[in-house]
């Protein structure tokens, strides 16, 4: 097993699928855990598992926590907000949402 940790920052507001409410803009940092595919004559390994960290608000402030994503669903939310600042600039050149991940 490896583990590798990015950052992705989103510059609004953003929902996940399955999750209640919108999760704040900001910096957040991803989690992404790979297994070493076995009977292979070079090195390669497999996505086991994404998460994406969250930080705790309301009565949960000062918590951090996990929580599940998929690749996908993580690409289309940093996407919507992208598309967002695009909007917001009235269609003038502005910068995507940073992305280490890949």
């Amino acid at each position: 097993m490896r583990s590798t940790r990015s950052t992705v920052t989103f510059s609004n507001p953003f929902t996940l699928p399955g999750y209640p409410g919108d999760l704040p803009a900001g910096d957040y940092e991803v989690l992404v855990e790979e297994e070493l595919l076995p009977g292979l004559s070079f090195e390669s390994y497999r996505r086991t598992a994404t998460y994406l960290t969250v930080r705790g608000r309301g009565s949960h402030a000062g918590r951090t926590g996990f929580r599940a994503i998929s690749d996908s669903d993580l690409k289309e939310a940093l996407r919507r907000d992208a598309t967002t600042i695009e909007t917001n600039n009235n269609g003038e050149a502005a910068p995507s949402a940073q992305e280490a991940f890949k």
